[in-house]
């Protein structure tokens, strides 16, 4: 992972603990203030649990395919690339040895 993906990646982690802290903390403050009830608390952070699996699985999917351009676009063989390959030799030493 580059630098800069890895200090993005990183700040964005941070940032989302530090939320969902503040979170937790305010959270208990309405439950305490009996503005919401323990389970109304819970669901706001389970959704707030939920929304931050859904943007990590957004990114790691954007990352994946950025890779893979990139990978594309320098000419890199990719782990399917030469699994393909493998195959082929495979099969092409298959037919050597059946006319041998």
């Amino acid at each position: 992972m580059s630098d800069f993906l890895k200090k993005g990646f990183l700040l964005g982690l941070g940032a989302a603990v530090s939320s969902k802290e503040k979170l937790d903390n305010k959270l208990k403050e309405l439950v305490d203030k009996n503005e919401l009830t323990r389970d109304q608390a819970r669901t706001v952070m389970q959704n707030f649990l939920d929304k931050g699996q859904t943007t990590k699985d957004e990114w790691s999917t954007k990352q994946y395919e950025q890779t893979q351009a990139m990978a594309n676009d320098l000419g890199i063989a990719t782990k399917e690339d030469v699994n393909e390959l493998r195959a082929r030799i495979t099969e092409l030493e298959s037919k050597l040895k059946l006319e041998e």
